[in-house]
C-alpha cells in the first residue's frame, strides 16, 4: 500500500452511533453529512467539525469521528459540494471551487454546529486542504481549537525535493489537462481522490504560493483567517511529499491571530517506515497519532513523550 498516494484511500465502515443529515450550504446548496451526538446534552462537552481534504470523502475521516465520539465529543463529517454525500449528478460544468468549499460549506456547517449544540465549545479538525477550510468561514471566531493535519496550499515550490517534478506532472499537469476534457477531473475512474470540479482543479493547479493568489482567491484584507483567535496544532509528517516545513507554515501564517505550534513527526518517531500525507486517519493510528489530536482537543497542549518535533515557527 502506498501511503502517499490518494488511491490507497478506502471508505471507513459507518460506525453505528452515527446519523446522517441534509443542510444547505450558505447558498442554499444541498450538503450531506454525518453526526456523533451523545445522547444527554452538556454544555461543556466540545464538538468537532472534521474538515476533509481536497476530494476525499468524509467517510475516511469515520473511525477517526468514532474515536473522538468515544473519548466525550460530539462530531460531525460532511462533504463539500460536488464530493461524496454532497454530489448531485454529473460534475460535468458543475460550480464549485476551493473558496465556495470554505466560504460557502464550512461556513454553513460551522453555523449548524451552534445550532444544534448550542453553547458547547466548538473545535475542528483540518486534514490537508480542511486546514485552509477552517479560515475561510467568516464565523471563524467562534472556534475553540484547530488542530490541521498536513494542511498546506498545495504550492508546487513548496512540495518535497524528491518527487517535486513527478508531483507537479501528476497534479499541476495531467490533473487540468484531463479536467479540460472533460469538464471535471474524473478522479475515481483514474484512481487518483473522488472526481472532482474543475474549478477546485484550477485553484489546486494555480501556480502560486498563497491562497489569495488562486483564482477564486479573494484579497487578503477580505479574508477571515486573521479572525481566529483558536489554539492551531499543525501536524506535519516528514515523510509528507505536500506538508513540508514550507508549505504548513505558509499557512500557519495566515492565522495571525492565533496561537501557533507545529508538530513535525517522523515515521520512526512511531515505529513506521512511512505514514505520508493521507493514512494519518486510518485506524492502525489509533493508538499513536489520534491520542496526539486529541489531548490537543482537551486541553490546548501537547503532553509529555508526545512523538515527534516541536518546531520553531517561522510566522
Amino acid at each position: 500500500m502506498n501511503l502517499n498516494d490518494a488511491s490507497s484511500l478506502t471508505p471507513a465502515t459507518q460506525p453505528s452511533q452515527n446519523t446522517s443529515f441534509r443542510a444547505p450550504a450558505a447558498d442554499g446548496y444541498p450538503l450531506g453529512g454525518f453526526t456523533w451526538r451523545h445522547i444527554r446534552s452538556d454544555p461543556t462537552r466540545p464538538v468537532v467539525i472534521i474538515n476533509a481534504a481536497t476530494s476525499v470523502r468524509c467517510r475516511h475521516y469515520s473511525r477517526f469521528a468514532d474515536y473522538l465520539f468515544a473519548n466525550g465529543f460530539d462530531v460531525i463529517t460532511y462533504d463539500y459540494r460536488g464530493i461524496g454525500e454532497s454530489r448531485r449528478g454529473s460534475l460535468r460544468g458543475f460550480k464549485a471551487s476551493w473558496s465556495d468549499w470554505g466560504r460557502l460549506d464550512f461556513e454553513a456547517i460551522l453555523q449548524r454546529a451552534q445550532r444544534e449544540f448550542p453553547g458547547q465549545p466548538i473545535d475542528v479538525v483540518g486534514h490537508s486542504f480542511g486546514g485552509c477550510a477552517a479560515g475561510l468561514g467568516a464565523s471563524g471566531a467562534v472556534i475553540r481549537r484547530l488542530v490541521t493535519v498536513g494542511a498546506q496550499f498545495a504550492y508546487w515550490r513548496d512540495y518535497a525535493a524528491s518527487g517535486r517534478w513527478r508531483m507537479v506532472g501528476k497534479w499541476h499537469v495531467v490533473m487540468p489537462l484531463v479536467t479540460a476534457l472533460f469538464g471535471y477531473f474524473p478522479g475515481k475512474r483514474l484512481g487518483w481522490l473522488e472526481d472532482t470540479p474543475a474549478g477546485v482543479v484550477r485553484d489546486w493547479s494555480a501556480p502560486t504560493p498563497s491562497y489569495e493568489t488562486r483564482p477564486s482567491g479573494r484579497a487578503l484584507g477580505e479574508l477571515p483567517f486573521a479572525r481566529l483567535t483558536a489554539q492551531v496544532l499543525a501536524i506535519s509528517i516528514t515523510d509528507d511529499p505536500f506538508g513540508t516545513v514550507p508549505a504548513i507554515e505558509r499557512l500557519l501564517s495566515y492565522f495571525a491571530s492565533s496561537e501557533r505550534t507545529h508538530l513535525r513527526i517522523a515515521p520512526d518517531d512511531i515505529g513506521e517506515t512511512q505514514v505520508g500525507h493521507f493514512a494519518f486517519f486510518r485506524s492502525e493510528y489509533e493508538d499513536r497519532l489520534w491520542p496526539i489530536a486529541l489531548a490537543w482537543l482537551k486541553h490546548g497542549a501537547l503532553t509529555p513523550g508526545t512523538p515527534g518535533r516541536r518546531m520553531t515557527a517561522r510566522v
